[in-house]
């Protein structure tokens, strides 16, 4: 049986956070094609992942 990424377990903001900053970092402020790509998708979904939380909080 394969999991799907809607099975897989979403990262908190703060993780998401981490992950974006440390790739800033090692990458010295200058992104790759790819890095971009990783960097891109993973500020989307600290975006996500933050809405979510504020409509929760706020419920």
């Amino acid at each position: 049986m394969t999991s799907s990424p809607a099975d897989l377990p979403t990262p908190d903001a703060e993780a998401l956070n981490a992950a974006i900053r440390e790739l800033w970092v090692r990458a010295g402020g200058r992104l790759s094609p790819d890095e971009q790509r990783i960097y891109s998708a993973l500020v989307l979904q600290y975006a996500r992942t933050s809405q979510q939380g504020d409509i929760a909080e706020a419920a």
